[in-house]
């Protein structure tokens, strides 16, 4: 790895705050970012867990790998999940990242629980992974290989014991960024994306395949519609506008505003809603609500709160106190 290849490593590994790591985690800087899944299943009623054996290290192990060139942490975790097993999947709730020396380097992986149906068909790649088995967490644990990988098992029970590891995601993304506001002379709302928000706008479609929301909201402004319809145009999806959520509606009634993202969390579905930086600090309240006072110290609380076309992910549960139960905050990597 060349020196530029090592910035731009450990510059990803400062893209991504989530709740479920550690502070040491959060303040760290790696020469290895990595990322995977725990996928999990209820057979009979009861929880398991699919480990893989790695016939390269003969370990046991959990889906796992090295991020690509060019790809977001959470992109990564889909591909290596897919590449090593043949397995499709969504992220579910973060679960603890790992941090260890590989050699002389220091090496992250960063860990999310995935549901996987009972009936779905692991197919090995023979190279990575030459076997699998679906075991129950306690006998995970005795044959897990690395000590480190118990961190995330842990994380795992202890959500599906309190009732919180099946959850849907809501995703709050501020729009990609837009040609300068000082040099548009037309109607605000049609102020449209720059060529870098463009680019951004396919960073996101690219990034929301990790959670694969299945409705869509948006500020009916040119700039949120132009950074969500990359992803919603892929799934076929209808994008609901929301006029409460435009900078000048929020900014006069920002009761309507809040009142209209928390009617959209109370209908507890996957869904991704876009909106602009004015309007952030309303969606945040509602997000700060619906949460536990020390998770909510996850949230950003200082303007601009998200860079362009960066995302937060709030895991929630159905009728849950309180609902959200995680939270992530994801810039998509750019070029």
């Amino acid at each position: 790895m060349n020196e530029s290849e090592l910035r731009d490593t450990r510059t990803r590994a400062r893209d991504i705050i989530r709740s479920a790591d550690a502070e040491e985690i959060r303040l760290g800087e790696y020469d290895i970012v990595a990322a995977g899944a725990i996928p999990w299943r209820l057979k009979d009623g009861k929880l398991q867990v699919l480990l893989i054996h790695r016939p390269k290290y003969d370990d046991w192990s959990w889906p796992k790998g090295k991020l690509d060139q060019g790809e977001s942490i959470a992109e990564c975790a889909l591909r290596e999940v897919r590449e090593e097993i043949g397995l499709r999947i969504t992220l579910g709730i973060p679960l603890s990242a790992t941090a260890y020396t590989v050699g002389q380097k220091t090496k992250v992986v960063y860990y999310w629980a995935a549901k996987t149906d009972p009936q779905t068909v692991i197919e090995p790649d023979g190279a990575e992974c030459d076997e699998t088995r679906w075991v129950s967490p306690k006998k995970a644990a005795g044959m897990l290989s690395a000590a480190t990988d118990n961190q995330p098992l842990d994380d795992l029970v202890r959500a599906h014991d309190a009732g919180v590891l099946d959850t849907h995601p809501v995703l709050i993304v501020r729009h990609a960024k837009a040609k300068p506001r000082g040099k548009w002379t037309r109607a605000e709302g049609d102020r449209p994306l720059a060529a870098t928000g463009r680019r951004q706008a396919q960073a996101v479609s690219r990034m929301l395949e990790a959670w694969k929301p299945m409705h869509v909201a948006s500020s009916p402004w040119m700039r949120c519609v132009q950074t969500i319809t990359p992803y919603a145009a892929l799934h076929a999806l209808n994008l609901k506008s929301i006029k409460a959520l435009t900078e000048h509606a929020a900014t006069r009634k920002p009761e309507r505003a809040r009142k209209a993202v928390q009617k959209l969390f109370d209908k507890y579905r996957s869904q991704v809603i876009c909106t602009h930086r004015p309007v952030l600090p309303f969606v945040l309240e509602v997000l700060a609500k619906n949460s536990t006072a020390e998770l909510a110290q996850a949230l950003p609380d200082q303007d601009p709160y998200l860079e362009p076309g960066s995302l937060i992910v709030a895991q929630q549960v159905q009728a849950g106190k309180p609902r959200i139960v995680s939270f992530e905050i994801h810039t998509p990597y750019h070029d």
